[in-house]
């Protein structure tokens, strides 16, 4: 597997200016408000497609997300592009990020969109303090997972424990640059996600390819669903 891949025509790796500035920006192991507000309002947004993310429309269209008045969060949402396309009848998605520009560009581009506004919502808020006011079916992680400093991923992972409800659903589309130490900005692996969410109840129920990944990202990224099997009540009890 390549050990690089492109976006806006440069290269992602330990030289790139691009990823050097991201990481420059966020600062250290903190999630910077601040450090992510400025890399949109540079423009140093690398992960920012465009454009739906096309694994995201194929499942919408798979029929194996859940329906029935479900609720769908889509945390570090940036433009929003993810959560229009996720939502639908009897779907309802929340698209979170820390970011104020980007809730504002999300509501921007949905609106110019033409999308059904009673399907879906933007917050802007910090991840590991905001509290919904419901727990979630579905909670759908691309391009966070990596954003975090290693030292923040039990972290993230007992958030995502917190905010599923009993037996909800975790589907995590990993962007897997191996050799990448520079990452974008961190680099990841799919033991990286394993250490952090099997202790908490996770387990895997499918992980494929993703055959449908845009041509810079193609070969780098893989797609893991998985199903948290005991209530985070219980597994508070047990530690």
């Amino acid at each position: 597997m390549a050990s690089t891949a492109v976006a806006g025509g440069q290269v992602l790796d330990g030289s790139n200016p691009t990823v050097a500035r991201v990481r420059q920006l966020i600062g250290g192991p903190e999630y910077c408000q601040d450090g992510w507000s400025r890399c949109w309002e540079e423009g140093v947004t690398p992960w920012d497609l465009g454009q739906p993310t096309p694994a995201v429309v194929e499942l919408a269209k798979s029929g194996t997300l859940p329906g029935d008045a479900a609720t769908v969060l889509v945390p570090g949402c940036g433009a929003g592009y993810d959560v229009v396309a996720l939502s639908g009848p009897g779907r309802f998605v929340v698209g979170l990020d820390i970011c104020e520009s980007a809730v504002a560009k999300a509501k921007q581009w949905s609106a110019a969109a033409a999308a059904d506004a009673s399907l879906f919502a933007f917050v802007a808020a910090d991840f590991f303090t905001w509290e919904p006011p419901e727990l979630f079916d579905l909670i759908f992680d691309y391009t966070f997972f990596c954003a975090f400093h290693p030292s923040m991923r039990p972290a993230w992972a007992k958030r995502m424990a917190d905010l599923l409800k009993p037996n909800g659903e975790l589907i995590t589309l990993m962007y897997l640059a191996e050799g990448q130490e520079a990452g974008p900005p961190f680099n990841t692996t799919v033991l990286d996600y394993e250490e952090v969410l099997k202790p908490l109840g996770f387990v895997i129920t499918c992980i494929q390819d993703n055959d449908v990944a845009v041509k810079r990202r193609q070969g780098m990224e893989k797609i893991a669903r998985w199903k948290r099997m005991a209530s985070p009540t219980n597994l508070d009890s047990e530690e």
